[in-house]
This record gives structure tokens, sequence and C-alpha cells, in this order.
């Protein structure tokens, strides 16, 4: 889901828009897995019993146990990204309730990441970004490719700096 045209600036340009690594799915899947499994082995052991009500008890009781552990945690997931652009980092969330946060690349101070030795296999990490209004910096977590997106946004925050720089 990239950032939507009716919310960029005039002349503003999408460079890259990601979400955090699919490694953050490993548990709903894990939860998936497991209900499917222990959901069907109970209610074929519950066979007809009480006029059916106990096997469907368990398929409902499945079926909340995915949707709130599977279903959700994939579309909190799909819905949460982070978009660069020419002007600005834009963070959006939400799935009914949709919220974000834009940092103007002109008052970034610093860009860092972080990897430890899971982010290095898998190929993501931390992306953490210090402006000019927090003490604390922004933290991007698991972001994929990390290296690459840190190297995007230095390279545009460098060259907003000296756009603003020259307009001195």
């Amino acid at each position: 889901m990239a950032l939507s045209r009716k919310f960029m600036m005039d002349g503003e340009q999408v460079v890259t828009t990601t979400r955090t690594h699919v490694k953050v799915l490993f548990v709903p899947l894990v939860i998936l897995l497991a209900v499917a499994f222990a959901g069907s082995f109970l209610a074929a052991r519950a066979g007809g019993s009480g006029d059916g009500y106990v096997r469907w008890a368990v398929v409902a009781i499945a079926v909340v146990v995915v949707l709130w552990g599977s279903v959700l945690p994939f579309l909190r997931w799909l819905s949460w990204t982070y978009s660069l652009t020419t002007q600005r980092l834009v963070e959006q969330k939400g799935i009914l309730t949709r919220e974000g946060r834009v940092i103007p690349l002109s008052r970034i101070n610093d860009v860092s990441y972080e990897k430890n030795l899971n982010d290095r296999i898998l190929g993501c990490g931390t992306l953490i970004i210090h402006n000019a209004s927090e003490e604390a910096g922004l933290e991007l977590r698991d972001i994929p490719h990390v290296e690459s997106f840190h190297r995007q946004v230095s390279d545009l925050v460098f060259a907003a700096h000296r756009g603003s720089d020259e307009s001195v």
C-alpha cells in the first residue's frame, strides 16, 4: 500500500515504500497451523456427540482464535507501511482507524541502523532516525534490506540539507 497521491505535496515523488519484515508473521503462522491441527483433531474426536453442538463449539472457538491470533496480526502487518519520498518519511498504520507520522527530511539530524544476529541472517534491521524535535530517536523496527533503505534516506537527507543551506 503505497502513499496515496492525495497525501503528497506538489513535486513530491515516492522513492520507496516498505513494511516490516515478514518474520513478524512467524508466530501468527504457528498459531494458524496449531489451531487448524488441534481444532480439526478435536472436532473429529467430538464426532456427533450432543447433536453436533460440541463439534460446532470447537469449530467456533477455532475460528475466533485464528481470527484473533493470525488474521488480525496479518492485517496489521499489511496496513503498516513506511514511505520515503523526496521530501519526507511517512509512517502509516491502522486497520480501521488510520494514523500516521511524517518527518520532513530537512529536520532529520542523524540516520543509523542496527542489526543483531537474527536480523543479519534474515536480511532486516532497525533504522533509527533522530530529528530536530526529539531526544529519543524514531525506531523503525524490522525493515527489510535496512542498509539500502538507510542509504536512500541518508542520500535524501544530505540533499535536503544542501538545498536548505543554499537558500540561506
